[in-house]
C-alpha cells in the first residue's frame, strides 16, 4: 500500500477544487458582440426596467458567439440565417414580422446567408 503524505493530499484536493471552480471565459452579451470588430447592435432605449437594441445584419454579416438573458425579439426585416448553438447548426428563414421570446440562451452565433439586410429589435427586461 502506498502511503501519501497529508500535505500532498491537501494540495491535490485544493488543485481539484480550484480547477473545478475555474470560470469559463465570459461570453459577450448581444450589444458587446459584433462581427469582425464592428458593432451590429445599437441601444435605442435603456432605463432601469429594460434595454432595447436594434441589430442590423447585411448579407454576409453575422453576430459572433454571445449569450442572451431573457429577451423578446421582433423582426423588422427578415432574411435567411445560419444559426449555430448548443443543438448544432441549422439554416432558418426568419420572416419580417416574426416575434420570439427566450428566457435564456447559453450561447449562439448567427450569419446572414440571405440576400437582404435583416433588422431585429431585442427588448431585454432588467
Amino acid at each position: 500500500m502506498i502511503k501519501i503524505n497529508s500535505k500532498i493530499t491537501v494540495l491535490i484536493v485544493f488543485l481539484m477544487v480550484f480547477v473545478a471552480c475555474k470560470k469559463q471565459p465570459k461570453l459577450p452579451d448581444p450589444l458587446e458582440a459584433g462581427w469582425n470588430n464592428e458593432a451590429v447592435c445599437e441601444v435605442l432605449e435603456e432605463n432601469d426596467q429594460l434595454r432595447t437594441l436594434k441589430c442590423t445584419f447585411a448579407p454576409g454579416v453575422g453576430h459572433e458567439r454571445h449569450f442572451h438573458s431573457a429577451h423578446f425579439g421582433y423582426t423588422l426585416a427578415g432574411s435567411k440565417f445560419r444559426i449555430t448553438d448548443t443543438t448544432g447548426t441549422r439554416e432558418v428563414d426568419v420572416p419580417t414580422g416574426y416575434s420570439f421570446y427566450n428566457d435564456f440562451i447559453e450561447w449562439h452565433e448567427v450569419l446572414n446567408i440571405g440576400d437582404s439586410t435583416a433588422v431585429f429589435l431585442i427588448i431585454e427586461p432588467k
